[in-house]
């Protein structure tokens, strides 16, 4: 018994909002605009995008395009890429998976099944979205015509772009730290937001984000780093979280003002609280049905 879309849907919007309600230093968020962006761009973004990543008559590289052009024709600018980029083959997964499966396991043979119009889909939503800086490589570069899957052609940029590093090492840092993380902060606070933000910071800690390495190199990571372990220590202290906020302001205000912009660590947050939320409506249907039918 596969999913319902309604529900997928739901999972998508409710994944987005959350993370726009977390303050999320450099970010958009219901705290502080920035970046010529505002929370009403993000959420139009969604709602436009989702529909065509939940629709399972739709192959991965086609729910990539579908949903970046109709994101383009509610939106001026880039705001989602990375997110759609993430969440398609996580969609593609739950509508594939089979008897037995976990979320991960199913995504691992999603990505593995990629295929050259696959590429051919992904390469044409990126030169729609016209993202700063991704795409530009010597080898398969997204301005040609691809000659390799949509797997081998991340296997090109995963040295330098985050979210390829996903696709080829089967989602990584979403599930082996962010998910986790997730659910441990979830048990201590009972929030959701403030446990995105948890995510956020500690992806950010541990991992240079692409976006800004893109556009500043390696002049920011340290500070960058620095600033998050900071948060990292007055969150891991406080069982009420809000009294970080002052904080969280101050290193906000101190990124806007250099242009800082964490933009792929935002889109792995987004992507955290995807799977979790696939993971329980997985759950939910396994206990419904006492196993996993193939969708």
């Amino acid at each position: 018994m596969p999913i319902q879309r309604d529900a997928l849907l739901s999972a998508y919007l409710d994944a987005c909002e959350t993370e726009l309600r977390a303050f999320k230093p450099g970010n958009v968020s219901i705290y502080s605009e920035a970046h010529d962006m505002t929370v009403e761009d993000f959420r139009r973004s969604a709602a436009a995008s989702g529909p065509f990543l939940c629709d399972s008559d739709l192959s991965l590289g086609e729910k990539i395009y579908h949903a970046t052009r109709a994101t383009r024709e509610v939106v001026p600018c880039n705001t989602n890429l990375g997110i759609i980029l993430l969440a398609a083959p996580l969609f593609q997964a739950v509508q594939e998976i089979r008897e037995g499966e976990t979320l991960r396991d199913a995504l691992r043979r999603v990505l593995g099944a990629t295929t050259q119009a696959d590429a051919d889909w992904t390469y044409k939503a990126i030169r729609l979205a016209q993202p700063g800086g991704l795409g530009e490589s010597p080898d398969q570069d997204v301005r040609d015509a691809p000659e390799v899957t949509l797997l081998e052609a991340m296997r090109f940029a995963e040295h330098r772009d985050r979210i390829a590093y996903q696709y080829t090492n089967s989602f990584a840092d979403v599930f082996d730290f962010a998910i986790p993380r997730y659910h441990r902060k979830l048990s201590q606070w009972g929030d959701k937001e403030w446990s995105a933000v948890a995510v956020f910071v500690g992806l950010l800690k541990h991992i240079p984000d692409s976006h800004i390495e893109r556009k500043f190199g390696a002049r920011y990571t340290g500070i960058v780093a620095s600033r998050m372990a900071q948060i990292d220590k007055a969150l891991s202290v406080s069982d009420r979280p809000e009294q970080v906020m002052p904080l969280l302001r101050a290193v906000d205000a101190e990124f806007k003002s250099g242009g800082i912009n964490p933009g792929t660590t935002a889109d792995l947050t987004v992507a955290c609280l995807l799977a979790v939320r696939l993971e329980a409506l997985l759950g939910q249907r396994k206990r419904k049905t006492g196993c996993f039918l193939e969708a």
